[in-house]
């Protein structure tokens, strides 16, 4: 980190990296967090350290456990399945608002979100890390394209939240091995029907999309595995 530097700031930097690796699981789900090692990686102060995992704890990817320190929250089977079905509630109710109130604008957010998206092979999703502006980052504004004519803040909040901690279960999918699916297509489905202003088409073409996700990380998270 930059000598000199605002505690804040470098807060912020130790923060934004352990969510990177994280949400990419190059810190795998369970791994201890030593707030000591952390601080000696990032060249900053044991607090700057602390209070970077405080906000993780927060966000629900850290947990913090007396006389035991921090470690990277674990991921089930029991929660993936729980997530997946949130999602598909909350996602179906944004997205069924914004196909009722989305105007020409978002008509035209959707198809440049969707162009931008198709451009990208999927096979480059393997390779994704957040905010670098590859396939993660556009997947990322294609699926709030569709909702962002939703028009209730908290539950756009609340999809966001619920986005990224799956992101965390399509980056351990991605590591164990590659899939046939044609996410194309998938995406495609739910674009047309959403355009056509056809609810529950879309609806039910965003609910197979996030269920083939679903299926397909199953084989990747042990069913009842233990804390690490």
């Amino acid at each position: 980190m930059a000598p000199g530097a605002p505690v804040r700031s470098l807060t912020s930097a130790v923060h934004a990296a352990l969510r990177s690796d994280i949400l990419t699981c190059r810190l795998a789900p369970g791994e201890k967090l030593p707030v000591a090692a952390l601080a000696k990686r990032f060249d900053v102060s044991l607090s700057a350290v602390r209070e970077a995992l405080s906000r993780l704890v927060a966000d629900g990817f850290v947990l913090s456990e007396d006389q035991r320190g921090f470690r990277v929250s674990p991921l089930d089977l029991a929660d993936l399945l729980d997530l997946t079905s949130t999602r598909i509630e909350i996602e179906a109710l944004a997205l069924r608002r914004s196909i009722a109130r989305g105007d020409a604008g978002w008509e035209r957010a959707v198809r440049e979100s969707w162009d931008a998206l198709r451009q990208v092979p999927y096979a480059l999703a393997r390779q994704t890390a957040p905010h670098d502006g590859g396939w993660a980052d556009l997947h990322f504004a294609f699926h709030e394209a569709l909702v962002s004519a939703c028009g209730l803040g908290w539950l756009m909040r609340f999809r966001k939240a619920l986005f990224e901690q799956s992101e965390r279960y399509r980056a351990l999918a991605r590591a164990v091995g590659g899939s046939d699916r044609d996410v194309n297509a998938e995406h495609a489905a739910i674009v047309e029907a959403a355009l056509a202003r056809d609810a529950a088409a879309a609806e039910a073409a965003l609910a197979l999309h996030f269920t083939t996700t679903m299926e397909l990380v199953r084989a990747a998270v042990p069913a009842g595995s233990p804390p690490r």
